[in-house]
């Protein structure tokens, strides 16, 4: 008999649905045996033998009441060597600080000592150019740089570039294994000022630091040192003289050309600018050398020169 084809019997059961955490079995296993087996075969033990909780024979009680008081006299013991050296130690460290306030002090009086006598120097080193001058003492005492200086002049600025990053080649760095050409270096700040007295500057500072015939600007590291003293960017120039033709020769010469070229090839901020009155310190120290004539003789020069510095 013909018909529709009967479809085979289903032979096998249904697997159960798989538990969503059937992929953690780590993470089940251990949360559904948070004890170790061999902790919970302990614990069973110890119960089944009843040694679990409180120690029941006297033996035990004495021994865990002997620790317990061992235990509360070691405290007690402790907090009272710590009460006891309190006082000790406050009083230690309040004679520390008296030591240290008092050193302190003492190195202030000295530093007020060694500025009072450098000043008395200084005064002393002036009278003796004004005195000594002649006819030109005062040029003396301003190009010694004994005496405070005002009158027109020059403000020229001078700062580092806003993003140091190392320049091409071509310029006046070109072979100075510069790792940084966006920086103000030592020898640019030399030829600046070198640029200016040639262009008829009188007098010169650098950041307050008043510049003579002898000072030295050197570098340490990143920072450029006058006469041993370091500078922070920017560097103010302060220069006295005819403004106005004390600028067009500096920005004419070599030196305030290669300022331009540094400001143009790797980003030097620089600006110049007329003032009707800048006013310049008097420098720190002198070092003044006087020449007399040497006795006549075989071998000897006809010149000695003495030195002597502040």
């Amino acid at each position: 008999m013909c018909g529709m084809p009967q479809q085979p019997p289903v032979r096998s059961t249904p697997s159960p649905p798989s538990r969503p955490d059937a992929s953690m079995s780590l993470l089940t296993n251990v949360m559904d045996h948070a004890l170790d087996d061999g902790y919970a075969e302990a614990t069973a033990r110890r119960k089944a033998e009843g040694q679990e909780g409180m120690p029941r024979t006297l033996r035990a009680k004495l021994g865990l009441a002997a620790g317990l008081v061992l235990a509360a006299v070691v405290v007690t013991i402790g907090a009272a060597q710590a009460r006891i050296t309190a006082p000790v130690v406050a009083k230690e460290r309040q004679e520390l600080i008296g030591r240290v306030e008092a050193e302190t002090k003492a190195a202030d009086d000295l530093q007020k000592e060694v500025d009072s006598l450098r000043d008395e120097v200084g005064d002393r080193q002036r009278k003796a150019l004004e005195k000594h001058g002649g006819d030109q003492g005062e040029l003396v005492a301003l190009l010694s740089g004994a005496t405070e200086v005002h009158g027109p002049g020059v403000k020229l600025v001078v700062d580092d570039a806003k993003n140091t990053e190392s320049g091409g080649g071509g310029g006046p760095r070109e072979n100075s294994s510069f790792s940084d050409t966006g920086r103000v270096r030592d020898r640019d700040m030399q030829r600046i000022v070198n640029g200016l007295w040639q262009s008829g500057a009188e007098a010169v500072a650098i950041n307050g630091q008043r510049l003579t015939a002898l000072s030295a600007i050197r570098a340490a590291g990143d920072a450029i040192l006058v006469d041993n003293r370091p500078l922070v960017p920017p560097y103010t120039v302060l220069a006295v003289g005819d403004g106005k033709k004390l600028s067009t020769a500096f920005q004419d010469s070599a030196d305030g050309q290669y300022l331009h070229v540094l400001q143009e090839n790797y980003g030097i901020r620089s600006s110049i600018s007329d003032q009707g009155e800048v006013r310049l310190p008097a420098a720190p120290s002198l070092i003044v050398r006087t020449a007399q004539p040497q006795a006549t003789g075989a071998g000897r020069g006809a010149a000695a020169t003495r030195k002597g510095t502040s």
